[in-house]
Protein backbone atom coordinates (compact mmCIF):
# COMPACT_ATOMS: atom_id res chain seq x y z
CA UNK A 1 0.00 0.00 0.00
CA UNK A 2 1.65 3.36 -0.84
CA UNK A 3 2.35 5.79 1.85
CA UNK A 4 0.77 9.07 1.86
CA UNK A 5 1.89 12.39 1.00
CA UNK A 6 0.63 15.84 2.38
CA UNK A 7 1.63 19.30 2.39
CA UNK A 8 1.56 21.11 5.59
CA UNK A 9 2.63 24.23 7.42
CA UNK A 10 4.94 23.89 10.43
CA UNK A 11 3.61 25.68 13.04
CA UNK A 12 6.05 24.39 16.04
CA UNK A 13 9.85 23.74 16.14
CA UNK A 14 10.44 23.88 20.14
CA UNK A 15 11.02 20.09 20.00
CA UNK A 16 14.66 18.96 18.68
CA UNK A 17 13.97 16.97 15.27
CA UNK A 18 10.14 17.29 15.59
CA UNK A 19 7.51 19.65 14.13
CA UNK A 20 4.38 20.48 14.39
CA UNK A 21 2.55 20.52 11.21
CA UNK A 22 -0.96 21.36 10.48
CA UNK A 23 -3.01 20.54 7.55
CA UNK A 24 -6.21 22.25 7.04
CA UNK A 25 -8.77 21.28 4.66
CA UNK A 26 -12.38 22.79 4.01
CA UNK A 27 -15.39 20.79 4.64
CA UNK A 28 -18.83 21.11 4.10
CA UNK A 29 -21.08 20.85 7.21
CA UNK A 30 -23.90 18.02 6.34
CA UNK A 31 -26.90 20.12 7.78
CA UNK A 32 -25.95 23.59 7.12
CA UNK A 33 -23.96 23.18 3.97
CA UNK A 34 -21.74 26.50 5.14
CA UNK A 35 -17.73 25.60 4.02
CA UNK A 36 -15.77 24.95 7.48
CA UNK A 37 -11.89 25.28 7.62
CA UNK A 38 -10.65 22.21 9.87
CA UNK A 39 -6.97 21.06 10.19
CA UNK A 40 -5.30 17.82 11.20
CA UNK A 41 -2.22 18.33 13.48
CA UNK A 42 0.82 15.92 12.47
CA UNK A 43 3.86 15.31 14.71
CA UNK A 44 6.95 14.99 11.72
CA UNK A 45 10.09 13.54 12.24
CA UNK A 46 12.84 16.19 10.49
CA UNK A 47 16.20 14.26 11.14
CA UNK A 48 18.37 17.39 10.02
CA UNK A 49 16.09 19.91 11.66
CA UNK A 50 16.43 21.84 8.37
CA UNK A 51 12.22 23.40 8.33
CA UNK A 52 11.54 25.94 11.04
CA UNK A 53 7.88 27.84 11.88
CA UNK A 54 5.95 29.20 9.04
CA UNK A 55 7.86 26.96 6.27
CA UNK A 56 5.35 24.61 4.05
CA UNK A 57 6.54 21.27 3.77
CA UNK A 58 6.12 18.09 2.34
CA UNK A 59 5.31 14.78 4.52
CA UNK A 60 4.97 11.27 4.55
CA UNK A 61 3.46 8.48 6.27
CA UNK A 62 5.87 6.63 8.29
CA UNK A 63 6.15 3.73 11.13
CA UNK A 64 5.75 4.74 14.77
CA UNK A 65 8.56 6.89 15.31
CA UNK A 66 7.19 7.65 18.97
CA UNK A 67 4.23 7.99 20.85
CA UNK A 68 3.10 10.79 18.33
CA UNK A 69 5.36 11.08 15.40
CA UNK A 70 4.03 8.79 12.62
CA UNK A 71 5.26 11.01 9.73
CA UNK A 72 8.42 11.99 8.41
CA UNK A 73 9.56 15.01 6.65
CA UNK A 74 10.63 14.91 2.89
CA UNK A 75 11.47 18.34 2.12
CA UNK A 76 10.98 21.94 2.75
CA UNK A 77 8.64 23.00 -0.60
CA UNK A 78 8.81 27.29 0.81
CA UNK A 79 10.61 28.81 3.15
CA UNK A 80 9.07 31.36 5.42
CA UNK A 81 9.41 34.76 4.22
CA UNK A 82 8.02 36.79 7.40
CA UNK A 83 10.06 39.39 8.69
CA UNK A 84 10.46 39.83 12.35
CA UNK A 85 9.98 43.27 12.43
CA UNK A 86 10.96 43.71 16.08
CA UNK A 87 14.58 41.88 16.10
CA UNK A 88 14.85 44.13 12.92
CA UNK A 89 14.38 47.60 14.92
CA UNK A 90 16.62 46.00 17.44
CA UNK A 91 18.96 45.30 15.20
CA UNK A 92 19.18 49.04 13.69
CA UNK A 93 18.79 50.65 17.39
CA UNK A 94 21.91 48.52 18.38
CA UNK A 95 23.97 49.68 15.24
CA UNK A 96 22.73 53.00 16.07
CA UNK A 97 24.01 52.91 19.45
CA UNK A 98 27.15 51.53 18.21
CA UNK A 99 28.49 54.66 16.27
Amino acid sequence: MPRRILIGVVTSDKAAKTRRVEIERLVRHPRYSKVIRKKTVCHVHDEANESSVGDKVEIEESRPLSKLKRWRLIRVVEKNREIDVASLRADQQAAAAAT
